[in-house]
């Protein structure tokens, strides 16, 4: 097969919904196995993760994807020629941050074999173009040194003539597998950079949906104060009221205490006139027996007088 794993880790694996490009759907019930591959005969770098039977994850690495971690333990990247977005959930931050350090260091080594693959397109290249100039030198030569001349002088020019045109379209074609290895690049780097997109897209979708909740808490949130500092107003005029209320009570307690206090003094004017009583009535009392005494006296001076006469 020609592939050798380079790193393995486990994780669990999700991939974007299709239909939303929102939610992620879980590939895989429990954490699997994810490996670094390096294919030698392809000279390529791929992702690869089986569950049982079933391939959840074969992606191929290019220098122009991104890893991104989104929270301590998750981390995501597009494969524009699966057409989705990969996110895997590690067991631990370390377990995340090794896989990401190990997506760059693949993700170089795929800059540093592309490079490589270029110049061997250019070199051989070049080497036809070299080539097809030496091969007229040659051909001439043969047909000066050659043992038939006279094919020589016939078939020479045809000979040459073909070579030319055949270095030509050697050169055409090297030039056309040079664009079309260029066209592909930059294909590739187009949908690479509309997978990024797509994500920043989902990102930012995700985001607004998140400020939209946000949004409806603050607003239930300020909708509950409102009701509150109602209530609290409600509350706020009935004190007032009994406040009021209070006041007039301190104002009609400060009247009765001043009406009892009248009392009081009316009260006591009364006992100290209920203890002149039993004297005015002693001396009255000596008074009638006194005036009692003199009509007695007055009385028996009328009999006697009478009796003398």
């Amino acid at each position: 097969m020609g592939e050798q794993p380079i790193f393995t880790t486990r994780a669990h694996v999700f991939q974007i919904d299709p239909a939303t490009k929102k939610n992620w759907v879980p590939a895989s019930k429990q954490a699997v196995t994810v490996s670094y591959f390096y294919d030698s005969t392809r000279n390529s770098y791929r992702i690869i993760s089986v569950d049982g039977t079933k391939v959840i994850i074969n992606s191929t690495i290019t220098p122009n994807m991104t890893f991104t971690k989104t929270s301590q333990k998750f981390g995501q990247w597009a494969d524009s020629r699966a057409n989705t977005v990969f996110g895997l959930g590690f067991a631990s931050e370390q377990q995340l941050s090794k896989f990401a350090e190990k997506f760059q260091e693949v993700k170089e080594a795929a800059r540093l074999a592309r490079d490589k693959s270029q110049e061997k397109i250019e070199t051989s290249s070049n080497h036809s173009q070299e080539s097809g100039r030496d091969t007229p030198s040659s051909t001439r030569a043969s047909s000066v040194n050659g043992t038939d001349d006279e094919k020589a002088s016939h078939g020479g020019p045809t000979d040459e003539l073909l070579k030319n045109e055949n270095d030509k379209l050697k050169t055409a074609l090297a030039q056309s597998s040079m664009n079309v290895k260029k066209w592909e690049t930059e294909l590739q780097t187009l949908r690479e950079s509309n997978a990024r997109l797509s994500v920043a897209l989902q990102e930012s979708s995700a985001s607004v949906e998140q400020w939209k909740l946000q949004f409806l808490e603050c607003k239930e949130e300020n909708d509950q104060l409102r009701n509150k500092i109602e209530e609290l107003e409600v509350q706020c005029i009935e004190i007032n009221k009994e406040k009021e209320r209070n006041a007039d009570l301190s104002i009609r307690l400060q009247e009765l205490e001043a009406e009892l206090q009248e009392k009081e003094l009316e009260l006591e004017d009364l006992r100290k006139r209920g203890e002149v009583v039993p004297q005015l009535m002693s001396e009255c009392e000596s008074v009638t027996e006194k005036l009692q005494v003199q009509l007695l006296r007055k009385r028996t001076k009328i009999l006697k007088k009478k009796s003398e006469l």
